[in-house]
């Protein structure tokens, strides 16, 4: 996102998802703990007739952070104003922002964790005292004027909650871990879009889509309107288990929701280097793709499906992965890993070294 926008909590302009994001925290499907906290947040903050405290969505991609930031200003009744941390480059820009908001406004500042540091440094004393610190000329004869600012509230989207510097993370007076869905919580999104676009989806249909949505909404909204162009192209425009099983083939989205790149991930470390381990820069150059790519993209889902270990020394290749491939374990190959969010006994921040 470039630069910074202000959009009602009903309109994001130019993302196709607007149509499918919920509007009220009753319609958000999934996350039961974080909307039940974030319920109390907002009830608290209106019984008192003051701006919420701020409030920090840590979570994957695509799991609806930025819905929720638009549900807080929903349920506040305040305007939204949208921008990025890698679009705050210096002090000013945030300074520029932060002067132009008005009491009760809900300022979402997406990928938090990339905002450059004097515009973080001026945030903290925003967050706290609702005031900055502008200041006028250069070298001795600089002066520095406190700047008066509405009271707000800040929601800023992480997926590296672990990235964020402890002033600006403890500043923060609530955060949402958001968990991958299940695939039973992605029928029920499945299901509410395809009413939404009109789409004719049986229930088989949306079980196998919900299935290969590697536990994330956005996912599962992106393969239901792909399944949806090969219903109607291909078919009689109804989604069942077998047109929707078709559609994905011709999409490379496999049974488990691995698609290209994931396979290459995979294969280049199976049949490349053996199964690990490797670090994630050379298994990024491997397959041609950006190490944060590989790390932030694929890894996810590959430690969580069972598939992809990361140690210390670097990524290894359950034998889960070798099976999905096709191909025989070898004897020292990991076993297969309960599915969990990150792991089981993995060292990821010891992971981040191997290269």
């Amino acid at each position: 996102m470039d630069g910074d926008s202000v959009a009602t909590p009903e309109v994001l302009p130019g993302d196709d998802e607007a149509t499918l994001r919920p509007k009220r925290l009753t319609e958000f499907i999934g996350q039961e703990r974080v909307r039940e906290q974030l319920e109390l947040v907002l009830q608290g903050a209106a019984q008192r007739g003051t701006p919420p405290d701020h409030v920090l969505l840590a979570g994957p991609p695509g799991l609806g952070k930025t819905s929720l930031a638009m549900i807080i200003a929903a349920e506040m009744g305040s305007a939204l104003r949208l921008t990025s941390g890698p679009a705050l480059e210096r002090a000013g820009d945030l300074a520029a922002m932060l002067s132009n908001l008005v009491e009760g406004d809900v300022l979402f500042i997406d990928e938090i964790h990339r905002i450059a540091r004097p515009a973080e440094e001026m945030l903290y004393l925003a967050m706290e005292d609702f005031r900055v610190d502008v200041v006028v000329g250069k070298g001795p004869g600089a002066t520095s004027i406190p700047l008066e600012i509405a009271p707000f509230t800040l929601v800023g989207a992480t997926t590296r909650s672990g990235t964020l510097t402890g002033p600006l993370r403890d500043r923060f007076g609530f955060t949402a871990h958001m968990e991958f869905y299940s695939t039973e919580e992605l029928d029920r999104v499945v299901r509410r879009s395809a009413t939404i676009l009109g789409v004719d989806l049986r229930a088989d249909g949306a079980t196998e889509i919900a299935g290969r949505s590697r536990g994330t909404p956005r996912i599962a909204n992106r393969l239901l309107r792909r399944v949806r162009d090969f219903a109607e192209v291909r078919a009689d425009g109804v989604v069942t288990r077998d047109v929707a099983r078709a559609a994905l083939e011709v999409y490379d989205v496999d049974e488990l929701g691995l698609d290209r790149l994931d396979r290459a991930v995979l294969g280049a470390l199976v049949r490349s280097f053996g199964g690990g381990p490797v670090g994630v820069s050379t298994l990024a150059v491997a397959v041609g793709e950006e190490a944060s790519t590989v790390e932030e993209v694929c890894e996810p889902y590959l430690v969580r499906a069972g598939m992809l270990a990361r140690t210390p020394r670097g990524r290894v290749a359950t034998a889960s992965a070798w099976s999905h491939l096709g191909l025989m374990p070898p004897v020292n190959a990991p076993g297969l890993m309960a599915p969990t969010l990150f792991g089981s006994d993995i060292d990821s921040d010891a992971a981040h070294t191997a290269d």
